[in-house]
């Protein structure tokens, strides 16, 4: 197996994930993972496909390394209506665990339970995410406290006219992309050589806004890889020549991702979110996405989330909120599952308080 096959066949689902891609298990191999690819069926066009990734962790008393595996927004299937295939899926991920030795395995696929806010009158549910939760509670799948990706997102529909984009746009967020442009906004491609400028953009813009990243050798590594397999376009936002925001578009056969946005505190009064947004849409377009993934939503639609000041931006952009079923564990060792996930926090909290700290340091020797 190499990139380009296994690529092939992620893009051939009915809804591929970046998460799933060859090169997001490349970036993982440098980072302590190991990425494994299994596939279900026929060689070309399976019916199902996983990029699993493993990492031995020690554990004191223990003389042998024990290992959590993931599989990162995915297994993606044909066809999660397909009983027979889901449990079959499901078993033969169950059977890997126990064959690594693993206390857990974990799975997220964007199996859907719904569309709109709940309460809305444009929302619809949807029987498939209730359907493969039950399937998954009979096999002994246990959904995670751990969401380590977004439960939820918010998707805008990329194939309607530019025109019909802009209007579906909440009025103050079409006003701010146009006022915008009106004040000398202007977005252009970035590239490698603006990869230490864009992460000091990002570490700036976690302190001001309270969110933990990680090294700037990860994202190093993580952008120049997609970068290279032409899977990613930087967007920088300027005025006069001066970087004030950027995002990362990454892209996979017919979808888009915003996973990185940062801005900095300097003529944010112009907009310059609102226009790399648009552009993002444009260029992402242009590519013959059809669907932009805005990453992430909150897990309770009120003011009470922590997310909801991230999701009325995201929400004047004029896409629908996809809920779906969120990550399951299931527990080979049900007792070290246990204490790892009532550790788990603690350990997180510990990471990233020293992450923080680290980013502190950067954005104050960088001012």
């Amino acid at each position: 197996m190499n990139s380009e096959t296994w690529n092939t066949i992620i893009a051939s689902f009915p809804e591929p994930h970046l998460l799933q891609s060859w090169q997001w298990g490349e970036v993982k191999s440098k980072f302590g993972w190991e990425a494994l690819h299994q596939a279900w069926g026929d060689e070309r066009t399976p019916d199902a496909a996983a990029l699993i990734l493993q990492r031995s962790i020690p554990i004191a008393g223990f003389a042998a390394r024990l290992r959590v595996l993931y599989v990162p927004k995915g297994p993606l299937l044909r066809d999660w209506g397909d009983n027979a295939l889901c449990r079959r899926v499901l078993d033969d991920l169950q059977v890997l665990a126990r064959e690594k030795g693993a206390i857990f395995i974990k799975i997220d696929p964007d199996v859907p339970l719904g569309m709109g806010v709940p309460g809305d009158p444009d929302a619809q549910e949807d029987r498939l995410g209730e359907n493969v939760g039950t399937e998954l509670d009979g096999l002994g799948w246990k959904s995670s406290k751990e969401q380590i990706q977004f439960r939820n997102t918010v998707l805008v529909d990329l194939t309607a006219p530019e025109d019909e984009m802009l209007a579906r746009m909440k009025q103050k967020t079409r006003y701010n992309v146009r006022y915008a442009i009106r004040q000398g906004v202007t977005v252009r491609v970035g590239s490698r050589e603006d990869f230490e400028l864009l992460y000091r953009m990002y570490a700036e813009t976690s302190v001001r806004d309270g969110f933990v990243i990680r090294s700037e050798d990860y994202y190093h590594s993580l952008w120049s890889t997609f970068l290279e397999n032409d899977m990613l376009t930087p967007l920088v936002a300027e005025v006069e020549g001066e970087p004030v925001g950027a995002l990362m578009l990454f892209h996979l056969a017919n979808r888009a991702w915003y996973l990185h946005g940062m801005s900095r505190d300097i003529q944010r009064k112009k907009m310059p979110n609102y226009l790399l947004q648009w552009e993002a849409m444009r260029r992402a377009k242009e590519k013959g996405c059809m669907v932009y993934d805005l990453w992430g939503a909150p897990d309770v639609f009120d003011e009470s989330d922590s997310m909801w000041g991230v999701y009325r931006f995201k929400r004047g952009l004029g896409g629908r909120v996809l809920r779906t079923i969120g990550a399951y564990d299931y527990p080979v060792r049900p007792i070290l599952h246990k204490l790892y996930t009532e550790n788990l926090p603690r350990i997180l909290e510990l990471m990233r308080h020293r992450r923080r700290a680290r980013t502190n340091v950067l954005v104050k020797r960088s001012l």
